[in-house]
């Protein structure tokens, strides 16, 4: 098998629609790490996610995912990753049974034992119709599936959405477990940040088809901060260190990514730790810059 660093790297990424540009975008996702996946619906995370799966076809740039070019060893990459949607892919008349034995026939390295332990655990029934399922034993279904067959990749676009909170930490726990083996990776796409916070070694925000931010989660939110300042304070800030500004009748919150610098800067100003949230929430209204 293919010695690699980085489970996925995308450079340089173009695809054009009608309507949305996914822009020139690059970011890596490290071998044994989880990376949140961020951004508002429509971003361009599902247009990225299905270019990886070459389900549609790239403009320019490159894919490269487990050290091969994902267009010339698709067949092998595909035996080695999972897919997990919002909206289940399976057949609604089929039960988790038939499921197995049409995956064993899918995926060489299918263990029919791995995904009946899920199911038990999942207290997933092997003989009801699919289609008679909760979107909570959709979705367990298919991350039964997609841990059943060795995948060393898990790609999972927005699969706790519409998802309980326990169900939700369940989950998050299952991918928790599957990180253990250090080979093992996960692209996980969300926009429920709190779930990110929980368990994403590494983040990449995307907005309106750009990369804003790739890096260490913790190192992301550890370096951004909310200054909170009275108007009047607020006027003496340097346009330059602002990424935006929610201004109030009483005063302003300024988010600004620098917090060593700023800290020296406007030392007399209150600075307020922040989130995965709220950074996004004032980057996607950076270009207005002043919102309320």
């Amino acid at each position: 098998m293919t010695d690699y660093k980085n489970a996925i790297e995308i450079k340089e990424l173009t695809k054009t629609y009608d309507g949305f540009k996914l822009d020139n975008i690059s970011f890596n996702v490290p071998k044994g790490s989880i990376m949140g996946f961020i951004g508002q619906n429509g971003a361009g995370k599902t247009t990225t996610i299905k270019l990886l799966l070459n389900l549609v076809k790239k403009d320019s740039g490159s894919i490269n995912m487990l050290g091969m070019d994902h267009v010339k060893y698709e067949n092998e990459i595909k035996e080695q990753i999972s897919a997990v949607f919002d909206e289940i892919p399976f057949h609604e008349v089929l039960t988790a049974s038939n499921l197995s034995v049409i995956l064993s026939d899918v995926f060489s390295g299918w263990d029919k034992k791995t995904y009946l332990n899920y199911l038990d655990r999942f207290g997933l029934p092997r003989k009801k119709k699919i289609g008679e399922f909760s979107k909570g034993m959709k979705m367990k279904l298919q991350i039964a599936a997609a841990l059943s067959h060795g995948a060393k990749l898990l790609i999972m676009d927005e699969a706790t959405t519409g998802l309980d909170p326990v169900v939700r930490n369940e989950i998050l726990d299952i991918f928790l477990e599957y990180l253990q083996d250090e080979n093992n990776t996960i692209l996980l796409s969300s926009h429920i940040t709190t779930d990110l916070e929980k368990i994403a070694d590494n983040v990449t925000f995307i907005d309106k088809g750009k990369i804003l931010l790739s890096g260490g989660k913790d190192e992301t939110v550890e370096n951004h901060a909310l200054l909170k300042c009275r108007k009047s304070e607020y006027k003496d800030i340097d346009p330059a260190d602002i990424i935006s500004a929610r201004l109030t009748d009483f005063g302003a919150e300024v988010m600004m990514s620098d917090r060593k610098k700023i800290s020296q800067k406007y030392s007399g100003l209150t600075m307020d730790n922040t989130t995965l949230e709220e950074i996004m929430l004032f980057y996607v209204r950076r270009e207005k810059k002043e919102w309320s």
